[in-house]
């Protein structure tokens, strides 16, 4: 079994403008960083032009889509039918993106069969991570 899961998403960027813009984006999730979801937008998705990688805690991932959750630079709250809103807070402003509630259950749902929740303590390699500090 892979150790990496990867879901291309459809996001959809709210901004003043009147209209609705479509992003790619990709949510993966690595066996290694197990309390981890790494969400990537491609370069011309965001405002320097670079490739942008939003880095936040599976749990808050599964909260979110039933009830507003986090206080940070990443929230998550339901909308509607079958939509999640992803709030990223950066020092350039506020990006909001609506995801459909079922590509991220289907993507969390992939997460719990590779590493279920409550286990992640298990595939976590102290030695190898105090190594790489202690060289430093």
């Amino acid at each position: 079994m892979s150790t990496v899961i990867e879901q291309a998403v459809q996001a959809r960027l709210i901004s003043s403008a009147p209209q609705l813009e479509n992003v790619p984006a990709t949510l993966s999730y690595h066996r290694a960083d197990p309390f981890a979801v790494h969400m990537t937008f491609p370069p011309p998705a965001t405002l320097e032009g670079v490739e942008v990688v939003w880095i936040f805690a599976r749990e808050l991932l599964a909260a979110g889509l039933d009830e507003p959750a986090g206080v940070g630079d990443v929230q998550l709250r339901p909308y509607g039918y079958g939509r999640t809103v992803l709030e990223l807070h950066a020092t350039e402003g506020v990006a909001m993106v609506h995801i459909r509630t079922a590509e991220l259950r289907r993507f969390l749902q992939q997460t719990q069969e590779l590493v279920p929740a409550g286990s992640e303590h298990l595939h976590l390699d102290v030695d190898q991570d105090l190594a790489q500090l202690l060289s430093r």
